[in-house]
C-alpha cells in the first residue's frame, strides 16, 4: 500500500488538500472521486524510517481477518446486500483493515467481483481464502462458505492460542535463566575475581571456568555480537534455499515430543483447510495445489504437490497419500479411503482434523509436563555450579585465615 499527498476540488469549488492510501495512483484518484472531489495533483509520499513502528503497529493479524469474516457473514446472512455489508465494516473497522474495506468496497462498487477486490490484497488474504470466497461465487452460496470460513478461522485462533499459551511459562524460565547468567558473567564475576586476587586464593576448577568465560565474554563481546549475528543471518540465508528449508524441517520432526508436536499442529490446519475447501465446491487437484503452496512444512508440502500429479494422473487420493508416509500418519490415508467410497470427504476431513487437534493438544500437555522438570533440574546444576564456583573460594579464604 501507498500513499499519496493531493490537491483536490470539492463541489463548492474549495481547494482541499489531504492524504490518501491506495494500491496505486488510478485507485487512489478513483477513491477521491467517490468523494466527490475534482483531483487537481497527486504525489506519492515517500515512507520515513519511523514509520516502521506504525507498520508494525497497524498491521493486520489472522485474528482481525477472523473478526471480519465473522461480521460479513453474520450480514450476508442476515440478508444485507454485499455493497452495504462492506459499507458497515469499513465503518466498524479501525486503521489499515478500515483503508483495506474501504478500497475492496470501492472495487466491487464498480463490478469486480469480491473474490478479485480481496485479491488486490495478497498480505492479507490467503490463496485458500480467495479461493474459498471465488467458489462461493460461483456456487451462488457465499453465506454458506463465509459462514463455514468464520468457523474454521475461529477454531484455528482457539488452537493456535492454546499452542502458545502452553508454551509461555516453559519460555519465560528460559528467558530469565539467561539473563541472570549474562548478569552474573558480566557483572559479578569480575567483581570476585578482583577480590580473589587480592587474597591470592586457590581457586577451584569451577572458579576457573566461571572466570573464564566471564573474561572472554567482557573482553570479545563485540566479536561474540558479530559472530552470533553472522550466524543469525547464515542461518536464515541457508533456511531460504529449498535444500536447507527441506534439512531443517527433518531435523525438527525427530525431535521428541516438539517434532512430533509441529507435525500434528501442522496436519491439523491441512485437513481443516482440505475439508473447507472441498466442502466448498473447490475441485480436489485446485485444493492440493493451494495446500502445498500455503503449508508451512517442505516436507508435506512436496508430497503435496505429489499427490497432485498422481490424482491429475487419475489415481485416488488415498492412494497418493499412503505413498508419502513421511508425511502422512496411515489414519489420514485410511480416512481419506473411507471417504472417497461413501462421498463425504469433506465431513471425514473434518473428524481426521479433529482427532489430530485432541492429539496436539495432549502432545502440547506433555510438552510442558516435561519441560517444567527439565528445566528445574538445569537451574539447580546451574545454581549448584555459581555456588561452588563462587561460594567455595569465599570458604577456603576463611579457613585460611
Amino acid at each position: 500500500m501507498k500513499r499519496f499527498r493531493y490537491k483536490a476540488k470539492d463541489e463548492k469549488g474549495q481547494l482541499i488538500v489531504g492524504e490518501v492510501e491506495a494500491g496505486n495512483a488510478e485507485h487512489a484518484a478513483r477513491l477521491l472521486h467517490q468523494k466527490h472531489l475534482v483531483v487537481i495533483s497527486l504525489k506519492t509520499v515517500r515512507e520515513i524510517p519511523i514509520n516502521i513502528f506504525k507498520r508494525f503497529q497497524d498491521r493486520v493479524t489472522s485474528g482481525d481477518i477472523a473478526a471480519l469474516t465473522r461480521q460479513l457473514s453474520t450480514m450476508i446472512n442476515a440478508g444485507l446486500p454485499l455493497t452495504e455489508a462492506l459499507l458497515i465494516l469499513r465503518t466498524q473497522a479501525k486503521g489499515t483493515l478500515s483503508k483495506i474495506a474501504s478500497q475492496i468496497l470501492a472495487d466491487v462498487e464498480e463490478g469486480e467481483a469480491l473474490s478479485s477486490a480481496m485479491g488486490k490484497h495478497p498480505s492479507v488474504f490467503s490463496r485458500t481464502y480467495l479461493a474459498l470466497i471465488k467458489s462461493g461465487e460461483v456456487g451462488g452460496v457465499m453465506d454458506k462458505v463465509l459462514e463455514r470460513l468464520a468457523d474454521n478461522l475461529e477454531r484455528e485462533q482457539e488452537f493456535k492460542g492454546k499452542v502458545k499459551g502452553a508454551l509461555i511459562y516453559p519460555v519465560i524460565i528460559i528467558v530469565g535463566m539467561v539473563l541472570v547468567g549474562l548478569i552474573m558473567i558480566v557483572f559479578v564475576i569480575p567483581r570476585m575475581m578482583s577480590l580473589y586476587e587480592q587474597f591470592g586464593a586457590e581457586l577451584p576448577l569451577a572458579t576457573k571456568i566461571l572466570i573464564g568465560i566471564s573474561g572472554f565474554a567482557t573482553k570479545f563481546w563485540p566479536a561474540v555480537l558479530v559472530l552470533a549475528v553472522l550466524a543469525i543471518y547464515g542461518f536464515k540465508l541457508y533456511r531460504a534455499t529449498p535444500k536447507g528449508r527441506k534439512k531443517i524441517d527433518e531435523l525438527m520432526y525427530k525431535i521428541p515430543i516438539i517434532g512430533e508436536l509441529q507435525r500434528e499442529v501442522t496436519l491439523t490446519e491441512l485437513t481443516s483447510t482440505l475439508s473447507l475447501m472441498m466442502g466448498s465446491g473447490v475441485s480436489i487437484l485446485e485444493a492440493l495445489s493451494i495446500s502445498s503452496e500455503v503449508v508451512t512444512s517442505t516436507i508435506i508440502s512436496e508430497a503435496l504437490k505429489d499427490c497432485f500429479k498422481m490424482v491429475e494422473k487419475g489415481f485416488s487420493l488415498a492412494f497418493a497419500f499412503s505413498r508419502h508416509p513421511e508425511a502422512f500418519p496411515f489414519i489420514l490415508f485410511q480416512m481419506v479411503a473411507v471417504g472417497e467410497e461413501t462421498g463425504k470427504m469433506d465431513e471425514v476431513l473434518a473428524k481426521v482434523s479433529h482427532v489430530f487437534e485432541v492429539e496436539s493438544d495432549q502432545k502440547v500437555k506433555a510438552l510442558t509436563a516435561a519441560v517444567e522438570p527439565i528445566i528445574l533440574i538445569f537451574l539447580g546444576v546451574g545454581v549448584a555450579f555459581l555456588v561452588v564456583a563462587i561460594i567455595l573460594p569465599i570458604y577456603n579464604l576463611t579457613t585460611q585465615l
